[in-house]
Parts: C-alpha cells; structure tokens; sequence
C-alpha cells in the first residue's frame, strides 16, 4: 500500500471526483459527512469493503468533539457499575486491538490510581470491580495488553504519587488502561482510508441533500468553504456523522425522522508535569462526573465536566467557573493546591449524548447502549452517540446498515488493518538510537517522533535530509521540530495556521500564550508549502492571535453566555454557513440523566 499524502492537491482531486458524479461520472458507493473519528472509521471501513467512498467535513479534521476528549482509550471501568458486562468487553476489547495492532504507535497504555477512603469494605469491592474489569479484557482471546491491576498500601501509593495527599486515602487500587491523541488518531484514519482509495475534503460543507419524488436521499449539495463553489454529488448511501450536528444534518431531507442528540460541555486543564510529583493517573468520582488527573507528555490534563450546552456549536469554551470547579476537586486530593496560574491551557468538548428513541418517521434502527444507527429515510444513514474507544465497531455497524444485504458478501475487515505507522513500527524502534544519534535527539525527543508518526518517521527524515534545519526545535515551541511543521503541510491535510496549532500540534493548549509566540515560525515553515503571499501569511498569523484573544477572555467570563460573546469576536477564516436550524441545541435534560445515557457518560468523545 502507498501511503498517501493528504495535498491541497489531493483535495482538488478528491473535490474533482465528487463533482464528476453528476458529470457523467459514476456514483459513489458511500458519501460519509463528518471528518471527526467515527466518520474516519467509517470511511476506512467502507474502502476496505471495496466501496467507493468519499468524507467531507465542513471544518478541519477532528476539529470538533474527537479532539476534544479525554484523550483516553479506555473500557469504561465505572460501567460495572450498571453491571454493562458486554458494554466493558466490548470496550476492553477494542482498546486492546488498538494497542497490540492496530495503532500502537498512538495509543499507548497509561496506569491509574484509584484512592480508597475505607480500609475493608471499598477495598473489597473496587478490588472486585477491577478484578473483573481484567477479566472481561482477558476474555477477548487477543493477547493480553495490560499488566493486571495491584492493591497498594498508603505507602505504596504514596512512592507511587507523592503529591497526593496523606489524608486523602488508605490505599489503593493500580490498574491501565489507554492514552491516544486523539486528533492524531482522526487524521491517521483519514491517511489510511485514502491510502487505500477514499476520496477525502475538509473545509467542504454540505448544504442540502438531493432527493427522489419519493423522498429516498440519492446524494447531497456541497460547498467547498475555501472558494465558494457550490456543487451536487450522486452517492448510493449517505451516512451522517456529525456528532452534536446530528439533527441539523438530518434535518437537509427534508425529513422530519432521525435521532435526537443533546450537548453536553466537558472541559479539561493543562499544568505542567513539574507542578504535580506523581507517576501515574488519578481517577476520582465527584458528585457529578468522574474527575482524571492524567499524565500526559510533558504535563498533566486534569478533567471533566458534564454540563448542558446550549449555545452555539462550533467553539465550545471553558469559563471561569469551569476552570474553577476542576481545580477545586482536583486540589480536595493534592497535597499542593493548583492555583489558577497553575493552569497553562484548556479545552472544551461537547458530548453528543444519544436521547431514547427515535423520532416519528424513522423506519428503523439498530440500538445498542452507546450508539444508534437509523434510517430516517431509503438511502439517508444516521449514528450518533458512542465512544472514541468503540470507534471502529460504529463504523462497521454504520456501513453494515447502509449496505443492508450486502454487508453479508462485503463483511467489515477493520480489525485486521493497520494504520498508517503502525507497519514496521518494532524495526524503526529498534533503529531508533542510531537514528537519534544521527540527528542530535535525546531519548525523549525520540519517544515523542516514534509516538507521532510510528513508522512514518522515514517521510520526516525524507524532510530532513533535503533540508537539515529541520530537524531543529522551533525556538518558541521546542516540543517540536521544524519537520513536523513542514510534514503537516505537505501531508497531513494542513490548510491554515490554525490547523497546525489545534491538531497538528496542540500548541493551543500546551504554552501558556498558546502558541502565539512561535506563529511567525511556524507561517514562515508552512506558508511556501501552501503558497501563502504576504499578504495571506498576514491574514493567517492575525487570525489565529484574535483567536488566542478571545479564548483567553473567555477563560476569564462567568458562564456559557458570556463565554460564548467573548469567543465569538474572533472570526473564521472560511466560516461554516449557517443551516436549518441554526447552530444552536435546544434545551434539554440534563445530560447523561437518561437510561441510555449514564449520568457520567464519559469525557467528550471518549
């Protein structure tokens, strides 16, 4: 398999090929609209069926709920809870195949603890929840991913996280499971799915669906955000995956079936790893969600929240009183308090929690209890809820639907294909002191290249050989070397500044100025591999500082309302259109309080 580069060029291409459908041009196969990690999934799924397929998303890739997450691929240990046996396997499952097979470059096992406040009893029955936690990942009959979990006396636990406080437990209870980039993950499907034929466009929105005299859904109206051109494309099977835009999407039939999906707001903070001593995660119940403390790279994420959303959709914020409310509860365990200067980032994600059934006019359904997959009408494919964990079964069991009969002679093969960088992954990291000797890397520098691109690596190399200053850290942002700015141009799909700094890297989050002060680096690195003039190099660089502008006063307003204000006075450089609707979500119950969506539902995404 050639493994394919994700060009302005290819993106014309791919732009050219929908627009060929209804210029004599066959149909495709399937059109998947939403570029977050399911419709990823699905698109992979459908090309390796031997379908023609094409996925758009109205904004970069993972650019909503599936880079928003708690960055975990995990089982969902607090399940058990509601005795969901084959929800935990299946989970378990899933993250094992991740990490043995799949992508184990980019998902990579994490530990946590979970601190006991009773010596016996808690003891004995957390220990029988993880124990059986174990089991379930046991079962699967894949090897085995994880060390099984270990009882730890305060002592124990105390060596094992020093910072957290001598009062806040007895013991505990050690036990793993998984950590991803999960924007990462997003744009390694999208490289795969293409790598083996799909058809991929960001910044490409749709707008309408074309329809039969009956009703039956025979393609969609596009608009290519970045020029304006408006166009139609044919497509047997339309499958919408956009998450918490679920029912504005459904809503382009004409139809007045389909799912229901609430928002709910989940944030995250970012410290530095120095600030908090400790070796592993934390996991603690709060009397509304599940708060983590988790290790990550050269800091730690601290969240989340579970709070209604109502505003608008595309730039979820953390307020003040979110930032506030994480940093209580995790400070009601560390021996030294985080204060709000500690905080160097934040992030928001909006969950799309599935509501109880479906609506008038929805001819039928497959329901599990984290995801639903519908037909509101022939021809028109809708899933909506789940997990980033679970990704790959949504979209088998999306496809499987869309397809009907013929899932039966074109069944899923996901399970038993790689990822882009997953291939060759044990040579490169057996060649990896030799290659970091070459170049000047420290073992963590190293560890970071590996975790990225697996072995992709070679394609930066490639980079660096034509031009050995890239192989340099940026001087405003050394986490990264000046290839990996330049790889994300000139193969990961890069369109604007702002792609880089959200979810080629995370510079957003992980500087305490989020990133400004290395934009004019970073414009210089990519701008001639895009070729920016002057004067879009300007218009790049002011975008994303009025960006940093207003998350920064958002950070600092009371609520959602006024959050919302605040952000909002940044604008887009090519803004979605605005659709039937609006972008807004009604008001609902509070999430997570139906039985199809428990009351901690899980990070955003996750």
């Amino acid at each position: 398999m050639r493994t394919a580069a994700l060009t302005p060029q290819l993106r014309q291409d791919a732009l050219a090929t929908l627009r060929s459908t209804t210029e004599g041009g066959p149909e495709l196969d399937v059109l998947v609209i939403g570029g977050g990690v399911t419709g990823a999934g699905i698109a992979l799924d459908a090309v390796t069926r031997g379908l023609s397929t094409a996925v758009i998303d109205a904004q970069d890739w993972a650019s909503g709920t599936s880079s928003r997450s708690s960055k975990l691929v995990h089982g969902g240990l607090r399940y058990l809870q509601m005795l969901d046996f084959h929800l935990v396997r299946e989970a378990l499952t899933e993250r094992d195949l991740l990490i043995n097979t799949l992508a184990p470059h980019l998902v990579k096992p994490v530990s946590f603890l979970y601190p006991l406040e009773h010596r016996v009893w808690e003891r004995a029955y957390v220990g029988a929840g993880v124990a059986l936690y174990d089991t379930l990942a046991s079962v699967s009959g894949r090897e085995r991913a994880m060390p099984i979990h270990r009882h730890l006396s305060r002592k124990g636990m105390e060596k094992l996280f020093p910072d957290l406080r001598h009062d806040a437990a007895v013991g505990a209870v050690r036990y793993w499971d998984a950590a991803v980039d999960d924007a990462r993950l997003v744009s390694t499907l999208i490289r795969t799915a293409v790598s083996y034929g799909a058809h991929a466009a960001s910044r490409t929105q749709v707008l309408g669906m074309t329809t039969t005299s009956g009703g039956a859904v025979t393609g969609a109206e596009l608009v290519d955000l970045e020029t304006g051109e408006q166009f139609t494309v044919r497509a047997r099977h339309v499958i919408n995956a956009t998450g918490v835009w679920t029912e504005q999407t459904e809503s382009l039939a004409g139809t007045e079936g389909g799912l229901r999906v609430l928002a709910s707001k989940g944030i995250h903070i970012v410290v530095p790893r120095d600030r908090i001593a400790g070796n592993t995660g934390l996991i603690l119940q709060t009397e509304k969600s599940v708060l983590f403390v988790i290790p990550w790279s050269r800091y730690w994420v601290i969240g989340t929240t579970d709070t209604p959303w109502e505003q608008e959709l595309t730039h979820p914020v953390a307020t003040s009183a979110d930032i506030d409310y994480v940093i209580d509860h995790a400070n009601a365990v560390l021996a030294r308090p985080l204060t709000r200067e500690d905080v160097i980032g934040t992030w928001a994600g909006l969950r799309p929690l599935l509501q109880p059934g479906t609506k008038e006019g929805t001819s039928s359904a497959k329901v599990s209890r984290e995801h639903t997959v519908a037909s509101p009408t022939p021809g028109l494919t809708v899933i909506a809820g789940g997990k980033l964990t679970t990704y790959r079964v949504m979209a088998k069991d999306a496809v499987d639907f869309a397809i009907g009969s013929r899932a039966t002679s074109l069944p899923s093969i996901t399970d038993r294909v790689p990822l882009i960088g997953a291939e060759g992954l044990e040579v490169v990291q057996r060649q990896s002191r030799d290659t970091a000797q070459r170049y000047g890397w420290d073992r963590g520098r190293m560890d970071h290249l590996l975790h990225r691109y697996g072995s992709l690596i070679h394609e930066l190399i490639d980079l660096i050989e034509a031009e050995p200053a890239l192989a340099e850290p940026l001087k405003n942002a050394p986490a990264y070397i000046g290839a990996e700015v330049v790889y994300a141009a000139t193969h990961e799909g890069v369109l604007h500044l702002d792609d880089v700094m959200m979810h080629r890297t995370r510079l957003n989050y992980e500087q305490a100025d989020k990133g400004v002060g290395a934009l004019e680096e970073i414009a210089d690195l990519i701008g001639p591999r895009l070729g920016w003039d002057a004067a879009t190099r300007e218009k790049e660089i002011a975008a994303y500082r009025s960006r940093a502008e207003a998350e920064f006063a958002a950070a600092e307003a009371p609520d959602d309302v006024a959050a919302e204000v605040a952000r909002l006075q940044a604008e887009d450089l090519s803004p979605m259109l605005p659709l039937p609707g609006g972008d807004r979500v009604e008001a609902g119950t509070k999430p997570g309080s139906t039985p199809d969506t428990p009351a901690a539902a899980g990070p955003a995404g996750t």
